[in-house]
């Protein structure tokens, strides 16, 4: 899984001509500095082909002291394995200050709390996953009775901190360790709030550990926040970074490297896409109802049909992920799509070996297998089957990837 150097505003390469660009979705997603995101209806559950151009939901002090110490989330934590690893990557904070200043995501949840207090006061909250607690001071500060903000990484200990810092300690309790090992003070919690996504909605498997947590200690009519999330699938033009990217083995410096080509081409993209890259529609996948699913949900097969909206080439297929909550007074959410403002999730794009010449109106079908990696159930394995009938091109080939 990499991500690019440089994301140029591709225009088509095609050397026939295009036509009209796709038009504008009605339904949509407020901005999240909106004062009341919301939408009338949701686009979940209503079609298995959607439009893809929804709108998001949604002083100085030096530290150069020869004497100073570092007292931060891993401050004497030396013998760590790679067996944490994971948990690890989250104790910096640099992941966190990604995360936080992602506007879309936190501002989201902010609203969502904020504006649906009703859903939190004098409730129990048990925050999965908490990093440095801001879900949890939102749920304290919209009126919690009791909010148990869960961390396995160090920077449980930063999160103590800051829920000092800003007065909320009665209120809000971090409890160190992970979600299938600790034992909570309460039997039964109200309500579950976590940020559990991953790229392509499901990698690091963390959505596993939210499904735990309810039903080991949700009330029978509790509530998950968010508690809905849906997969979508397009396909782009992208010549000039998949030349980079996977030809470049081609030739190095002389040499023939194409055998990492193939490695190359198996490893996901993330990485925000212009949308005049957008060949063709987007295509509903999957949509998971995180309240009733199971954990064997997160494997499935889903079929596609991407309908070409003008004549082009095709490098890639690009996967990325609408977030929503439905519990609230309207329903909230946000989009990480290339119609929608870029978050830190940005999209996953995921090279085809063939390059596609499409027409207007061809379909490009098959279909989208994604599997936990048995070796390490927090990778994703993903296996696409393609083929295209069409006037300049037919082609059926199927291709692996590896998150990791």
């Amino acid at each position: 899984m990499g991500r690019r150097k440089n994301n140029a505003n591709s225009n088509s390469s095609a050397s026939f001509p295009t036509s009209q660009q796709p038009q504008g979705s009605k339904i949509r997603f407020q901005d999240a500095e909106e004062v009341e995101p919301a939408m009338d209806t949701s686009n979940l559950d209503v079609s298995n082909t959607v439009p893809s151009d929804k709108a998001i939901a949604m002083d100085d002090d030096s530290m150069s002291e020869a004497d100073a110490t570092f007292t931060g989330p891993n401050h004497g934590d030396d013998d760590q394995t790679s067996a944490d690893y994971y948990f690890d990557s989250y104790s910096h904070f640099g992941i966190h200050e990604e995360m936080l200043k992602d506007v879309v995501r936190t501002k989201t949840y902010q609203n969502v709390i904020y504006q649906n207090k009703f859903l939190f006061k004098n409730k129990v909250v048990l925050d999965v996953g908490a990093g440095t607690g801001i879900l949890s001071l939102f749920c304290a500060k919209a009126g919690a009775a009791h909010v148990y903000a869960v961390e396995c990484s160090n920077m449980a200990n930063m999160a103590k901190e800051i829920v000092e810092s800003n007065g909320m300690s009665d209120v809000v309790t971090v409890l160190k360790g992970k979600i299938e090992e600790i034992e909570l003070p309460v039997k039964k919690v109200d309500v579950i709030v976590s940020e559990w996504m991953g790229y392509f909605l499901l990698f690091e498997n963390m959505l596993n550990t939210v499904l735990y947590a309810r039903d080991k200690w949700l009330v029978n009519d509790g509530i998950v926040l968010p508690d809905k999330a849906s997969l979508f699938l397009t396909a782009i033009e992208d010549a000039d970074y998949k030349d980079d990217k996977i030809e470049f083995w081609n030739n190095v410096y002389g040499f023939d490297m194409s055998c990492i080509k193939r490695q190359a081409i198996a490893e996901p993209l993330v990485d925000t896409c212009d949308q005049n890259q957008i060949v063709t529609n987007s295509q509903l996948l999957k949509t998971m109802d995180i309240s009733k699913m199971t954990s064997g949900d997160c494997s499935f097969t889903a079929p596609f049909k991407l309908v070409a909206e003008r004549n082009d080439f095709i490098h890639a297929l690009v996967a990325y992920f609408d977030v929503s909550f439905t519990k609230c007074h309207k329903m909230m959410g946000f989009s990480t799509g290339p119609r929608s403002r870029a978050t830190h999730w940005k999209q996953t794009v995921l090279y085809l070996e063939d390059v596609l010449t499409i027409c207007e109106g061809e379909v490009l079908s098959g279909s989208m297998t994604v599997a936990q990696n048995k070796k390490n159930p927090r990778d994703v394995d993903i296996t696409v089957k393609y083929s295209l009938n069409g006037k300049r091109c037919v082609v059926s080939r199927t291709q692996h990837y590896r998150m990791r």
